[in-house]
């Protein structure tokens, strides 16, 4: 049989799996056992990327370290931001201003990074920011903070003969111990845009765990200025979800303020839907966003009517249309009167939504608690997320649609009355 197409053998991203075979009378060297132990580690790295995926398991949350109780601000800044630079190795005592005070504390957990090594952090660790950070990004007060599998040798053990075939010293490591380090930048890393995470070989090892922007090396880190959620949640992949939308769910607005959002009158108003990443544009077709009113009122009601809409950016019904979107508006087309006590029922049918992978749009609209994003058409209203819990399961906010299944459908409402 004529192969017309790339091996996937060839592709596939694993070493040859060679394992000892053991007869009577055989000459085993340290090399041997050392192949026999990476055999096995490699087989268990495949089965954890391919059959499970990578990313943070649990914990490893970052946290920032408060000021000590004798550390605190001067009196006067503008006499101690004229006190000479003196550090301690020139002499002198340093300043306040020059004392760096930016460190965060990255508390106990499990990762597995891209290449299927467990990364355990057992008892945390506190690091100073401006160490960690290369010289050469400083200019900066937006980092990026991970963690990264490591290995180092421990435990030295004389050994009772030297290899006649190699040139080896009287001691050596007994023990491979398996650690992790840590990684501070001030670049953004890159996004891994892989679709098959098994197969692909990864570029980048480092598992990120938060951004922190704002940062002043001689002030403490706030915690309003970490944001988790760049941690890639552990996985085969990373589904796409709706991180916003331009309406208040469950609110109830007024006639007016409910012609205003859905753009019955004003062609730059809709609904906004915003996902996590690229969502291809030929999928937002009719049919996928739907507007249901149910009828309300003091009299009979519970009659259902659908709301004619289209899409309102018009690139997307042109062969010009970009091949990939991040958000959608979705707009009123016919002049129905909406009235009191009637309740609109918006449905987005994430499952025919496909992402750059072609993977459907993760959509389940946990909670009702997708946040508010600020539009044109977004109303003054506050966010009446009371009902809500403050964090999603996994502690890491802010919330968005999804439960890791896959698809489902977005639903969400608002009502309206008459003033």
């Amino acid at each position: 049989m004529t192969e017309t197409g790339p091996s996937r053998t060839e592709e596939f991203h694993a070493p040859p799996l060679r394992r000892l075979r053991y007869f009577h009378g055989q000459m085993l060297g340290a090399r041997d056992f050392q192949r026999e132990q990476e055999y096995y580690r490699e087989k268990s790295r495949l089965r954890m990327r391919c059959l499970l995926g990578y990313g943070v398991v649990c914990g490893l949350h970052v946290e920032p370290v408060p000021r000590d109780e004798d550390d605190c601000p001067p009196d006067d800044p503008a006499e101690e931001s004229a006190r000479p630079e003196q550090t301690a190795e020139e002499g002198g005592t340093e300043p306040e201003r020059t004392r760096r005070r930016a460190k965060v504390r990255i508390t106990p957990g499990l990762a597995v990074d891209c290449e299927g090594n467990e990364v355990v952090v057992r008892g945390g660790c506190e690091i100073d920011l401006w160490k960690a950070l290369p010289p050469h990004e400083r200019d900066t007060d937006t980092v990026w903070i991970g963690v990264e599998y490591a290995e180092r040798p421990v435990e030295p053990t004389r050994a009772v003969y030297n290899d006649a075939c190699a040139d080896t010293s009287d001691c050596e490591f007994g023990w491979t111990e398996e650690c992790w380090t840590v990684r501070v930048t001030g670049c953004e890393p890159p996004v891994d845009e892989r679709c098959d995470t098994c197969c692909e070989p990864c570029e980048h090892t480092v598992l990120w765990l938060a951004r922190i922007d704002c940062v002043d090396w001689y002030e403490p880190v706030r915690r309003n200025h970490i944001h988790m959620n760049v941690r890639r949640p552990f996985g085969r992949h990373l589904p796409t979800v709706i991180t916003g939308i331009n309406w208040i769910h469950g609110h109830t607005y007024t006639i007016d303020e409910a012609k205003n959002l859905l753009g019955t009158l004003d062609e730059d108003g809709g609904l906004v839907v915003r996902f996590s990443a690229d969502v291809r544009s030929d999928t937002l077709r009719p049919g996928v966003v739907e507007l249901q009113v149910i009828e309300g009122g003091s009299g009979r009601n519970a009659s259902t009517w659908y709301m004619g809409g289209t899409f309102a950016d018009p690139d997307l019904e042109s062969e010009e249309c970009d091949e990939f979107t991040q958000e959608f508006r979705y707009r009123q087309t016919t002049r129905e009167t909406l009235q009191d006590g009637d309740r609109v029922l918006i449905t987005v049918r994430a499952a025919f939504l496909l992402d750059r992978c072609c993977r459907p749009v993760d959509g389940t609209h946990v909670g009702g608690c997708v946040p508010l994003i600020r539009t044109g058409s977004t109303l003054s209203a506050e966010h009446g997320g009371d009902d809500c819990c403050d964090l999603p399961p996994s502690g890491i906010g802010p919330w968005t649609s999804g439960t890791g299944a896959g698809g489902d459908v977005f639903e969400s409402w608002f009502f309206v009355k008459e003033r």
